[in-house]
């Protein structure tokens, strides 16, 4: 791995630019030590960023473009990072702490979202109404125009891919806000704009406070669509200054997922759920399976597994962790790892039971073992309120109103799970579960082309799959009479 240079600047109207917020140390969470600094906008620069891409969209060079053509250029971003992963996947997980194959991962997912969106630039396609003699009325999609888009540090490139290539493949421009955690990674998206020939100004990435950046980014005039990923509270005061403007929004605002596991489950194959679920990037994912509903008859031997799930992982830093398997980095830094140990100490606090991890690390770095509690009840903080980290909580239920019930209660509604043998079963209870997406015997099933999105204080909008397309388009309907 080639040494990372010390300092990265944002990229604005197609320049590589110092910011008026001057910088921001970028510390490795596997080492606590400084790995870069990071330039940081101010609300001019971010005036700027919006000014530069608003320009390209009024000049019309984009929707001039055949969908299709514009589609090859998204395509080609994504295999720009392609071509690039064994350079960009180092700096993302030193970035972020997971495991080096963790971010070899995440790279490859976010240049299957540029393939994915410029496959369907050119079937984005209006209808005709029929309206009687006389009459021909048809309607036509057209771009909002600026897309603002504010991400967060637990996937930089993953987050960032998602609606990029959305925004582009639909004719849109773009003004995005890394996260300060996590923000060099993002700068490949702008070194890919430039590869494919997109104009100056169509792609624009800055990193900023999300008090001043991202507040002046989702306040500014200039802005047509906001797409956040982040906290509740973010997100509310996100949504409050785009509705000043009268903006629409997409919000993906985290959850606190149950998986109901019924009696008849194959605890052997779920020992895997809880793998991918709860401890790929140390839990730090908005649709962690974060609790484990469990039917009471199979709750001791379920905890059993997760336990051993839990201590058969090799935790340290993430770029010694290059090969796939049981391991698991850093969280993204220690004020996050010390408010998931603060969370597990107050559950035990309530009467919740350690059964595994739970307490800091004694190495240098962000680091908290994979934990998990039993004897969680749903009036507990910890199956109430996001940990984000790598942190199971078991609950236990005696029948199928009960598991729903639990499943259901709290404020959230990103994803949900169903584990078991009976097809009936497993249909009702997706059914009734009030959640944006179901997963029935494989957590994380589905993948770029099916919708996501979450219910209640999860958020609203959806991202992902053909769906998420009409939330950068606006229709147009023209109406002609014939004479």
């Amino acid at each position: 791995m080639s040494e990372i240079k010390s300092y990265w600047q944002n990229y604005i109207d197609g320049a590589w630019v110092d910011g008026g917020a001057g910088r921001v140390e970028v510390i490795n969470p596997g080492s606590g030590a400084v790995l870069a600094e990071q330039a940081l906008a101010d609300a001019g620069d971010v005036d700027r960023a919006v000014t530069a891409a608003e320009r390209v969209h009024l000049s019309g060079v984009l929707t001039a473009l055949r969908p299709v053509e514009r589609g090859r250029m998204v395509q080609a971003m994504g295999r720009y990072l392609l071509d690039r992963v064994e350079e960009i996947a180092p700096i993302l997980s030193l970035e972020q702490g997971k495991p080096l194959w963790e971010a070899r991962i995440e790279v490859e997912g976010a240049a299957r979202y540029f393939e994915y969106y410029g496959n369907q630039a050119e079937t984005v396609e209006g209808r005709s109404i029929p309206l009687g003699a006389n009459y021909f009325d048809f309607t036509h999609y057209e771009p909002f125009g600026v897309s603002a888009q504010i991400i967060p540090w637990n996937y930089p490139l993953e987050m960032t891919a998602r609606s990029l290539s959305a925004a582009l493949a639909t004719g849109n421009t773009a003004v995005i806000k890394t996260p300060e955690l996590t923000p060099l990674s993002n700068a490949y998206f702008a070194h890919a704009a430039e590869a494919v020939g997109l104009p100056k100004g169509a792609v624009n990435i800055l990193c900023g406070w999300g008090h001043e950046a991202g507040a002046a980014l989702s306040s500014h005039p200039g802005v047509r669509q906001i797409v956040f990923t982040g906290s509740v509270r973010t997100g509310i005061a996100i949504a409050t200054a785009a509705a000043q403007n009268v903006v629409p929004c997409v919000l993906e605002l985290g959850g606190k997922s149950g998986a109901i596991v019924y009696e008849d489950a194959d605890l052997e194959a779920f020992e895997n759920d809880i793998r991918w679920g709860i401890y790929f990037n140390a839990g730090q994912v908005c649709s962690a399976m974060s609790r484990v509903i469990v039917h009471e008859s199979r709750r001791d031997e379920l905890i059993e597994r997760a336990v051993n799930v839990a201590r058969s992982l090799s935790v340290g830093p993430g770029i010694e962790r290059g090969e796939m398997g049981p391991t698991m980095g850093a969280m993204v830094s220690e004020a996050q790892r010390d408010r998931a140990a603060d969370m597990v100490a107050a559950a035990e606090g309530q009467g919740a039971t350690l059964a595994a991890g739970g307490r800091k690390m004694n190495i240098p770095g962000a680091f908290l073992e994979p934990t998990v509690l039993g004897g969680v009840t749903p009036e507990m903080s910890i199956a109430q309120e996001e940990v984000f980290g790598p942190v199971l909580s078991v609950l236990s239920f005696r029948d199928e109103a009960e598991a729903i019930a639990i499943a259901n209660g709290t404020p959230y509604g990103l994803v949900g799970g169903v584990f078991t043998r009976d097809l009936d079963r497993a249909t009702r209870a997706a059914q009734k579960i009030r959640a944006g997406q179901v997963f029935v015997n494989e957590w994380f099933a589905g993948g770029v082309e099916t919708p996501f999105g979450g219910y209640g204080k999860s958020g609203y909008g959806r991202e992902k799959g053909r769906e998420a397309l009409w939330n950068y388009v606006q229709t147009k309907n023209v109406a002609i009479r014939v004479r």
